[in-house]
């Protein structure tokens, strides 16, 4: 089971909680008010062709593809 962290809207003080997923947040154990679920950093990494990290990797001569042209070639192979 996950571990929640909230915070409650009346007095601010910050609890975890481990809960079944889509549970509902229970009452603030210190004052009985509604608890906030907050969310934390999530370090995210784009990879693959198409980001300005990786495209410097293409050398110059290397042709790069035309994707509107590829996506417009896919099209005309779904349609029959």
């Amino acid at each position: 089971m996950p571990l929640y962290e909230y915070r409650c809207r009346a007095c601010g003080s910050l609890h975890e909680e481990i809960q079944p997923f889509g549970s509902a947040p229970p009452a603030c154990p210190a004052c009985g008010g509604e608890l906030r679920r907050v969310y934390g950093r999530v370090g995210v990494r784009f990879s693959g062709w198409g980001f300005e990290r990786t495209d410097s990797l293409v050398s110059e001569g290397r042709p790069r593809k035309d994707f509107k042209k590829l996506a417009e070639k896919a099209e005309e192979i779904a349609e029959g």
